[in-house]
């Protein structure tokens, strides 16, 4: 891609030299740099014409790329060189305007920018005197997209009344947000119930549908929760398969009559499999009777309630104790960048606060300062609020509501041309920017001949190249998912993927053998 092969013989920045070793020359960083714009842009501009899936086997890359580290310094190019001929092969191009599995993974150019200079800067922001700018970047992050999001203000770091009581921090990924607000609420359930130290813990139940992410079931192992007490409750297609708040208090008191103690509820606004929304209002509520920690998981759909006929999926949210939401899948920022806020900040740094000597400072002590380490698992974290904080400044609220808008658009008319075709079935109803189908069983067909068509289906699409769906199983039933949102991604890629469907199950069900 491009014209990046320069002769290395020209290159001399690693010619021996009386300055010595300079991995930061001023001069190197803006060739460098340059370079690796040009690749960018090369990348960009032809990403749409590579296989999505790559045709590699396992350990391919250890065949092209030497397995020894090397000894003696190498001009920049040749690190460029097998990049292009060895990386970009094995790549599944999850930035291809024909990928469509999973959950996108948006980008924009201001997010490449702001993650570039943050890498740049390398600060290491862990209390708010080793990089005020960068904890008070975050803060205003979170408030400003806390605004978009309509989150009340008890949420919210600074109010026009001044500082409030909650307020959040990004972290890499759901998991971490999952996994500290399980210590917050393990703790003061055990703190409530009276437990000398976490002697109770036995004790503790945590609550989450069955279609919450596995990464909710992780973590609560992960905080020293009981295999055994990790309730999962059983959805269906009565509640399009969302948590039924009637069916968790019934579980909930069964747990207290067992002399348990209710700790935590997982919310989900928008499941992986399928897109379903707990009703966070009617989960709080259940709640309530047994003060146990809410968190809303709207990891996906949580950007979508930036628009004004979606923030009724967060109605309640007044009500919980935590919400988290990624930029990174919906929201044009790149990863890493989960935002999490919590109503209580006290509640977070009293699990999670760690204090010693080397880091003890001035700022810290008088209490009016925000130091993140203590919101999170680790200590030193990166300067994430940068690129979060561009996106907004550089697009505003306008343009993200109309990039959301029209994905849930293609979206719908997707959906649109699914329920047309009378060989296809909507499983269950589309929500935001997420279809799944599935070629319906034909008379007399059992559902394991069903999945079998499927299957063929979805291997059939990803070996082309030309498209990239992924599958789930919904009610025992195997369904195709059909993710729109690549940030590249135009109508007539929604259109020339649903024409290669229609071919492909054409093939299928003619019985001929499939060709590339």
């Amino acid at each position: 891609m491009g014209s990046l092969d320069s002769n290395p013989a020209s290159f001399d920045a690693f010619a021996a030299d009386a300055e010595g070793f300079q991995p930061l020359n001023a001069d190197d960083v803006r060739s460098y740099l340059h370079k690796s714009v040009d690749f960018i842009y090369d990348y960009y501009k032809s990403v749409e014409t590579m296989p999505v899936l790559p045709g590699v086997e396992p350990g391919y890359l250890s065949q092209l790329l030497q397995s020894a580290p090397p000894n003696a310094a190498a001009p920049f190019d040749i690190a460029m060189k097998e990049l292009r001929e060895a990386v970009v092969p094995g790549m599944t191009h999850w930035a291809s305007p024909n990928f469509f599995a999973f959950f996108p993974a948006t980008n924009s150019a201001a997010a490449i920018a702001g993650e570039l200079i943050a890498s740049a800067m390398n600060t290491v922001g862990f209390t708010w005197q080793a990089n005020p700018a960068a904890t008070e970047m975050e803060v205003l992050a979170l408030d400003w997209l806390a605004q978009l999001l309509r989150l009340p203000n008890s949420f919210m770091n600074r109010t026009s009344a001044g500082r409030g009581t909650g307020g959040g921090v990004i972290l890499g990924t759901t998991s971490e947000a999952m996994l500290v607000t399980l210590v917050a609420a393990r703790d003061a359930a055990l703190r409530r119930s009276g437990s000398n130290g976490v002697a109770g813990i036995t004790r503790l139940t945590v609550y989450a549908a069955d279609q919450t992410h596995s990464t909710f079931f992780k973590a609560c192992r992960l905080a020293g929760f009981d295999p055994a007490n990790i309730r999962s409750v059983p959805t269906g297609a009565e509640t399009d398969y969302a948590l039924d708040p009637a069916k968790l208090l019934e579980i909930m008191q069964a747990d207290v009559d067992a002399g348990l103690v209710p700790t935590y509820i997982c919310a989900t606004v928008g499941t992986t499999s399928s897109n379903a929304v707990d009703p966070v209002g009617a989960i709080a509520d259940v709640a309530a009777r047994f003060k146990a920690w809410v968190h809303v998981d709207a990891a996906y759909a949580g950007s979508a309630c930036i628009c004004s006929e979606f923030r009724h999926h967060l109605n309640g949210v007044e009500r919980v104790d935590s919400i988290s939401m990624s930029p990174h899948k919906w929201l044009m920022t790149c990863l890493d960048c989960t935002c999490l806020w919590v109503r209580d900040t006290h509640r977070l740094t009293d699990s999670l606060e760690t204090n010693p000597e080397y880091l003890k400072n001035d700022a810290s002590d008088s209490g009016t300062v925000t130091d993140l380490k203590d919101m999170q698992v680790g200590v030193g974290r990166r300067f994430r609020g940068l690129k979060l904080w561009m996106v907004m400044r550089t697009y505003g609220a306008s343009r993200l509501q109309e990039h959301i808008r029209s994905d849930v658009a293609m979206a719908k008319m997707f959906e649109e041309s699914v329920r047309a075709d009378d060989r296809f079935e909507v499983v269950v109803p589309r929500n935001f920017a997420l279809v799944c189908f599935r070629i319906k069983p034909r008379a007399g067909m059992t559902e394991e001949a069903t999945e079998a068509a499927n299957r063929e289906l979805m291997e059939r699409l990803n070996r082309t190249g030309k498209a990239y769906l992924a599958h789930t199983v919904v009610g025992g039933k195997f369904v195709l998912r059909f993710a729109v949102g690549s940030s590249l991604q135009e109508e007539r890629h929604v259109r020339s993927a649903w024409e290669l469907i229609r071919k492909k199950t054409t093939e299928i069900m003619s019985g001929e053998v499939s060709v590339q």
